[in-house]
């Protein structure tokens, strides 16, 4: 029986033939290199598990993952580019998961917390959860391989008004653009991811391990070179003004007053 904890905030506990992975990093479960390696790592304890067949990934609190925190010293951000490109070598581990994950999002996936929404098969959503790739409200590009995997999920004109605009997109929009597969309420969202999960479990493993791999061939690697194209448009964007202004803008809650810079 699988019970175990990886770092300091993720713990999987096995129900059935489903591993249920859940992180909680107080207050908005900002992601971090640790974070998605300890993901990685149960993962891949998953993936050794012959009585598991299945991940179901979920977090504690109000945001499924505000993303990575950019804008404060002690983020990932905080040190410049030095603490991203580990962030993605972990991100990396996570797309090469052999088994299903289904993800309960309950509010807000948000820049790199989105990305981790997108590594997932199924995503199953409440109303109040919000999608958003908002690099450019801070004068950034996306990361986490966004650019890959919103536009291979919703489409490429879709993922452009996203990426392009920053806007938060509402649970009964994301489901109604295939970025969420299930909508119920928000007391619901864990339960019926679990039992989307049970669902898959319940067929035959090796099909659906053989299966998957075939819908996701190429991924990890396609995932690899998304973020090393992002990681260059990243770093020579941190130097600009306008970031500079992203930071402060969004620390100050309001709009960025950018120059082009």
């Amino acid at each position: 029986m699988m019970n175990e904890q990886f770092g300091e905030t993720t713990w999987a506990r096995q129900d059935g033939h489903v591993a249920v992975i859940e992180f909680d990093r107080p207050p908005h479960n900002f992601v971090s290199v640790e974070l998605i390696r300890d993901l990685a790592d149960a993962l891949d304890a998953v993936d050794a598990n012959k009585e598991l067949r299945v991940s179901l990934l979920c977090s504690v609190g109000k945001s499924f993952s505000a993303g990575a925190d950019l804008a404060s010293p002690t983020g990932v951000g905080g040190s410049g580019m030095s603490g991203i490109s580990p962030l993605y070598e972990q991100a990396v581990r996570l797309f090469s998961a052999k088994k299903p994950i289904v993800a309960a999002i309950q509010g807000a996936a948000v820049g790199a917390g989105l990305g981790l929404a997108l590594l997932a098969d199924f995503r199953v959503a409440a109303p109040e959860a919000r999608f958003s790739a908002n690099f450019v409200k801070l004068g950034f590009h996306p990361g986490f391989a966004i650019t890959h995997t919103l536009p291979r999920i919703i489409g490429e004109q879709r993922a452009a008004l996203m990426c392009l605009t920053g806007r938060r997109v509402k649970g009964e929009d994301a489901f109604a653009w295939g970025l969420a597969d299930e909508l119920v309420p928000l007391e619901r969202v864990r339960d019926a991811a679990l039992q989307l999960a049970r669902e898959i479990a319940e067929a035959a493993p090796l099909a659906v391990v053989s299966t998957r791999a075939t819908l996701r061939a190429g991924l990890a690697e396609a995932v690899r070179r998304a973020t090393d194209h992002e990681l260059k448009e990243q770093t020579w964007l941190r130097g600009t003004a306008d970031f500079a202004e992203g930071v402060r803008s969004v620390n100050e809650r309001r709009p960025g007053a950018f120059v082009g810079a």
